[in-house]
């Protein structure tokens, strides 16, 4: 059922719940008042029958009806449109789930179109109702209301946000593999939570300076001052988040970095220790083949080699063969191979 709550209010007190948008639509023109209806994800069927009692203009009807919209503020005529992104913060998953909320307010009518979970606008009428005195004051006062309960709903995902970057800067230092798709993630949700708050500054300024030509009672307009001031500060913070994890990008790239060249550098000492390892026993091969060379000569058993009928010749060999040693070990202990 795409009708969550329809109601007719005269002088801030609920005087009828209509069965059908027809009743309604009878009740207001015999009763008078103010029609407050919210559709959850609507039909064309029941969005257009809305639209032609109140005249909403078809642009705006096309987006309530698509979605995807942008926080935004419009005026069609006498008819306010009003595009809200709430968002709540889900613990289980530790990620924020944003939705979206569109709000035609005319004279004597308010029609919110809601594509999701929050907020809970049984929550914004009880709260309403049990103040007939606001309720009285007309759509504009249901208007803040909803405003100020999605800017309510922010405070936990700000707080869930906080959290996880606490999370963060604590795994940032620890080598965690995943930490550089978490910051990623995280970051995108940031982003998005920006767009969802920051549109709503420039909103309730305009609503502010505009509380004549919108037709605001001065009540209202120090209600929306005073949610203003709430969404400058969620501003604020959701701008500092976005740069703390900006930083946390940038320090992880350079501790990536960091950790690559010291593994490129351990490496090249590894490798350099290798080289002196292969220098070293190189040049001791070196200095051991040539006494065995000149032994392999002697070793022939040839009788035609002079030296073996010299009375110095196996001496000679002897001095030779320690001689080839010392000259190639001074040769490479100068060379620092050994």
């Amino acid at each position: 059922m795409a009708i969550v709550d329809n109601a007719v209010y005269l002088e801030g007190e609920r005087q009828t719940d209509p069965v059908s948008l027809a009743e309604t639509f009878e009740f207001m023109r015999s009763l008078g008042g103010m029609a407050w209806i919210g559709l959850y994800r609507p039909d064309d069927a029941e969005l257009a029958a809305v639209a032609d009692e109140f005249s909403l203009h078809h642009l705006a009807v096309e987006d309530a009806m698509e979605g995807h919209q942008r926080s935004k503020l419009e005026r069609y005529g006498s008819t306010l449109f009003v595009v809200l992104r709430p968002a709540r913060y889900l613990d289980a998953e530790e990620k924020v789930e944003f939705g979206e909320l569109h709000i035609f307010v005319g004279a004597d009518f308010v029609v919110t179109v809601r594509h999701a979970e929050s907020p809970d606008p049984g929550r914004v009428r009880r709260r309403l109702e049990e103040a007939p005195e606001l309720l009285k004051m007309g759509p504009s006062a249901v208007l803040y209301a909803i405003l100020d309960e999605v800017v309510d709903e922010y405070e936990p995902v700000l707080n869930g946000l906080e959290n996880d970057i606490d999370e963060i800067e604590n795994e940032l230092f620890g080598g965690d593999p995943g930490v550089s798709r978490r910051i990623y993630e995280l970051h995108r949700e940031v982003i998005e939570f920006q767009r969802a708050t920051q549109p709503l500054q420039f909103m309730l300024e305009n609503l502010e300076r505009g509380s004549e030509k919108y037709h605001l009672d001065p009540e209202i307009g120090r209600r929306l001052a005073d949610v203003l001031d709430h969404v400058i500060r969620l501003v604020e913070q959701v701008n500092t988040f976005r740069t703390l994890l900006q930083n946390a990008l940038t320090v992880h790239s350079t501790l990536v970095a960091q950790r690559q060249n010291e593994e490129m550098t351990r490496l090249t000492e590894t490798s350099l220790r290798q080289n002196e390892e292969v220098k070293r026993i190189s040049s001791w091969a070196a200095i051991l083949f040539a006494p065995t060379l000149v032994a392999a000569i002697y070793g022939m058993n040839f009788d035609v080699i002079p030296e073996l009928q010299w009375a110095w010749g196996y001496p000679f060999a002897l001095v030779l063969m320690v001689a080839t040693g010392i000259g190639l070990y001074s040769a490479f202990k100068r060379n620092r191979w050994l």
